[in-house]
């Protein structure tokens, strides 16, 4: 028990911490403002506003994947300043070790369920070869923005300039949209979905 005086009141640090907790646990399952705030006693505003100090952003889920990737680290870094909801990078020697561990049947299968969960999202930002985000862009009925890292086959890692990925989900993520001449300007492509 971590305990704290304000005025003349005693505040337990911890029971405040858990029903935060529980509050965010609840919401980020389902349940709606009004029902977590009569399970746990406590106003509607109060989970209303709690949400709002914790907002990070609002808007469209984003999914952000490539491979293969040589500076992991710092596009993971730039992808969580945006809260982007799904990051998936690969080296070719991940790849390639997770192509070795599987059965075909099992790489299919994770496969489909990968593509089938990229349907969830609103934005699919793709970084790979020319062939690949080509095939990518068919296959999925989203917005796809696709950073090309070479022609198809890419064998090594590609280094790529975090300053890219940075504009591409700053521009996603701040209202504007991205355009055909955008993409053209910033070394991206930009694959609306057809009408």
């Amino acid at each position: 028990m971590r305990l704290l005086r304000i005025g003349d009141k005693i505040v337990d640090r911890d029971r405040l911490s858990n029903i935060i907790g529980e509050i965010l646990s609840r919401r980020a399952v389902g349940a709606t403002q009004q029902e977590v705030a009569l399970s746990l006693g406590v106003e509607r505003a109060f989970v209303s506003h709690l949400e709002g100090l914790g907002e990070v952003r609002r808007g469209n889920r984003i999914a952000v994947i490539g491979f293969p990737i040589a500076n992991k680290e710092e596009l993971e870094s730039v992808a969580g300043k945006f809260a982007v909801d799904l990051v998936h990078f690969l080296s070719e020697k991940e790849r390639k070790d997770y192509v070795l561990r599987r059965s075909g049947a099992e790489m299919f299968n994770e496969l489909l369920e990968l593509l089938a969960g990229l349907k969830d999202f609103d934005v699919v930002v793709f970084l790979a070869s020319d062939k690949r985000i080509a095939m990518v862009e068919k296959i999925l009925d989203r917005e796809v923005i696709g950073i090309p890292l070479g022609n198809s086959p890419i064998k090594r890692d590609k280094k790529v300039k975090p300053e890219l990925l940075y504009d591409v989900l700053e521009s996603v993520t701040d209202g504007r949209g991205l355009s055909l001449e955008t993409g053209r300007k910033r070394k991206f492509r930009v694959f609306k979905k057809k009408p």
